[in-house]
């Protein structure tokens, strides 16, 4: 039941990420229905490192996420490391999500819902392969 909870989410969020990515790399506009300002945070300087959109880097994580999850039943090591990479992969994007998060509010000044929507999918990944990767060692 949790691995079947974490397809789906790292799914919603991989669509959400190649959303964002397509409109950063397209240099479109994000529908956003009046709510926040996608605009103001997918021009601002802090939606890329080194030139690679912070998008595409989402769109990354969530399809590794996916991958794990669907092919670890196939190959040993994934077998027996692939929850603890979906932990440390989800840790990675709840933290970054957090910094990215704290400069929307306090530096841009502007929300993006959809940059919303990772983080909160970051978060529900991050609890559930904890819980999964609990249960593995046996200790749920």
């Amino acid at each position: 039941m949790l691995k079947k909870a974490l397809i789906v989410l790292a799914s919603i969020g991989l669509l959400n990420a190649i959303y964002l990515t397509w409109i950063k790399l397209a240099n479109q506009v994000a529908q956003c229905a009046g709510i926040g300002d996608c605009e103001a945070v997918n021009s601002s300087p802090y939606s890329e490192i080194g030139g690679i959109p912070i998008a595409l880097l989402g769109t990354s994580a969530f399809f590794v996420i996916l991958l794990v999850l669907l092919f670890e039943e196939r190959n040993e090591i994934l077998r027996e490391n692939g929850p603890l990479l979906v932990v440390a992969i989800s840790l990675v994007g709840v933290l970054y999500s957090l910094y990215l998060t704290y400069i929307e509010i306090y530096v841009i000044k502007a929300i993006c819902p959809y940059c919303v929507l990772s983080a909160l999918i970051l978060v529900a990944l991050l609890i559930l392969s904890w819980q999964r990767l609990r249960a593995q060692w046996g200790q749920a």
